[in-house]
């Protein structure tokens, strides 16, 4: 009897063990709704926290507003540029190693021109160039990103031999993460190592080669927390503010007090489920620092109660697994580890800001993503959801593939049957 071909195959059976069909939409949908959602929260809170000491620093309610709706502009065109161009054009290495060397010079300038203006920031931080309005700090954490994607998709096989794996891994992640914390901003150096050894982790490194960078990264991160002055008063803060509040310092004992039940009863720990509404805080009128910057999760729990907080840790938890559903559906190593890399940055420096402003971690600054006032930041985590949305879209080769009736070959030829056979990865089809 002659060998079942795929024509002899019903259209049910080969619906089965055919991929689906493309949808009506060449992107994904559902991740465009949720950046949206971030950003529209993030425009009403800059707002609802900026309207007062806007009118009194510039004479306009919305003055501060307007500039974070203009980086909110600037970046969702870069983002629409980024989801419509073919985003694997990144995964060659000399376009990723031209974006790192730029970013490392960009944090070298920074350090050589030692700008340092202790009246702007008691810990003499000199984090941007050009007045403030472009900080290499938050471009290295994408560009860290890009590179490592292209790396790792690159090395897969190689990733276990200490010369090829740990050993570069480690020169550049100290490299970056040396120059950032020289600014000092420690906060931003942590999320860019974590986020990179995630990767490395995902990528294909062992458990042994994840133990020593552990180890070390604890052991750097103990003498850096005890050599800056202003790092060591934190986790004395936070240590103290642990057995009594009244320890804490008055950005945490403010954080704190926002978080409360609104009214008069200052004194009381019970949930706030609703707020005091929007634009009512009282912690934004000077009480509580960087009220539209890193405390700005504070602001959403007194304004909007147990249930907006919640609303905004939802609507990260949902972009995370769409960014992990994108790497899955991905056809090829570079778009998954950028997708995963794009998702755990997001996702660890949303938890880190949670984190401090709810006394888990010691105080440091740590934008919200998508809703701090901030154009650097703002730019930057847009410019990563465009890649994303450039990495989920079904171009016309993947659907060319999607139609392409199965090979005979891809049969079992058993008189009968239809199965398709499946191949382990990693091992050739002589093999099996």
């Amino acid at each position: 009897m002659a060998a079942t071909t795929s024509d002899s195959i019903s259209p049910e059976r080969h619906a089965e063990i055919a991929p689906p069909t493309p949808t009506v939409f060449d992107f994904d949908v559902y991740l465009l709704l949720i950046v949206v959602a971030l950003l529209a929260v993030g425009l009403l809170m800059v707002y609802s926290t900026t309207f007062d000491w806007s009118f009194l620093e510039y004479g306009s309610p919305v003055r501060i507003f307007l500039n974070q709706l203009r980086s909110a502009i600037i970046g969702g065109v870069i983002a629409f540029v980024a989801w419509r161009m073919d985003y694997r054009f990144l995964r060659d290495r000399r376009v990723a190693t031209g974006i790192m060397l730029v970013t490392i010079a960009a944090l070298g300038i920074l350090l050589a021109l030692n700008n340092r203006s202790t009246e702007a920031n008691p810990f003499g931080a000199n984090r941007s160039l050009y007045n403030g309005s472009f900080q290499p700090g938050e471009v290295a954490k994408l560009a860290v990103i890009i590179y490592f994607a292209a790396w790792l998709a690159s090395r897969r096989e190689q990733l276990h031999r200490i010369g090829y794996g740990l050993v570069p891994f480690s020169i550049l992640i100290g490299l970056v993460g040396g120059l950032i914390v020289l600014q000092p901003d420690l906060s931003t150096a942590a999320i860019i190592v974590f986020t990179a050894v995630t990767m490395f982790f995902i990528g294909g490194a062992n458990l042994i080669q994840i133990i020593f960078i552990g180890v070390g990264a604890v052991s750097l991160g103990v003498v850096l927390a005890t050599t800056f002055d202003y790092a060591r008063q934190r986790l004395i803060d936070h240590v103290n503010a642990m057995s009594d509040l009244n320890n804490a310092s008055w950005h945490v004992q403010q954080a704190v007090i926002a978080f409360r039940a609104a009214g008069s009863r200052r004194d009381s720990f019970s949930p706030n489920w609703f707020g005091v509404g929007l634009g009512q805080s009282s912690q934004k009128f000077g009480f509580l620092p960087a009220a539209h910057t890193d405390s700005i999760f504070a602001i959403i729990g007194e304004e909007l109660g147990v249930f907006g907080c919640l609303l905004v840790v939802l609507l990260f938890v949902l972009f995370v697994w769409r960014a992990f559903r994108i790497a899955a559906e991905s056809p090829e190593p570079f778009g998954q580890m950028l997708a995963v890399g794009i998702g755990i940055w997001i996702a660890y420096e949303a938890m880190f800001n949670v984190a401090v402003m709810t006394m888990i971690v010691p105080f440091s600054g740590v934008s919200l993503p998508f809703i701090s006032y901030g154009g650097s930041n703002l730019v930057v985590v847009l410019t990563g959801f465009g890649l994303l949305m450039s990495i989920s879209r079904k171009r016309p080769l993947q659907i060319e593939r999607r139609l392409t009736p199965i090979p005979q070959s891809d049969y079992n030829p058993r008189p009968g049957t239809a199965r398709r056979r499946v191949h382990r990865v990693g091992r050739p089809r002589g093999e099996e």
